[in-house]
């Protein structure tokens, strides 16, 4: 087996450590929103304005969870890309560069050439040769069958 998969791989695994970077520091422009809902929230109940603590409340809640989904997307983006440099977990690395696809542009183009370098066979066995080391299984041939 060349060295070219694996340092293809080792590139590509750098661009996703990348990404998840850019993908986590994005989903951290609502914490500004999350700041605001919070001193309205505040605001309302000290001021007994219960629609202005209603409102903080409800924006407090949408940008938190705008955040959470932000940062998990980053850490699926940079699992992935642990997984690409260890030639591990290879339907992780699949599912991860589906999510980078939905990052125009950068995101689309790592995505779109990390699944047609995964769809190539010398890359395929070089995950299959380290997965059943790493995950204690057996191969689907060898299990016992009822």
């Amino acid at each position: 087996m060349s060295t070219k998969e694996k340092d293809t791989l080792h590139i590509l695994s750098i661009f996703h450590f990348i990404m998840a970077g850019i993908i986590a520091l994005i989903a951290c422009v609502p914490l500004i929103h999350l700041a605001m809902g919070i001193t309205m929230t505040v605001g309302g109940v000290t001021e007994n304005v219960p629609v202005l603590g209603v409102v903080g409340a409800a924006f407090s809640a949408v940008a938190g969870l705008i955040i959470l989904i932000g940062w998990g997307l980053a850490v699926l983006v940079f699992l992935a890309g642990k997984n690409l440099d260890q030639q591990t977990k290879y339907q992780v690395c699949l599912f991860g560069a589906g999510v980078l696809c939905i990052f125009l542009p950068m995101g689309t183009i790592l995505g779109v050439f990390t699944l047609v370098t995964l769809q190539d066979d010398s890359v395929k066995a070089l995950f299959n040769r380290n997965e059943p080391e790493a995950s204690g299984e057996l191969p689907m041939d060898s299990r016992p069958t009822d």
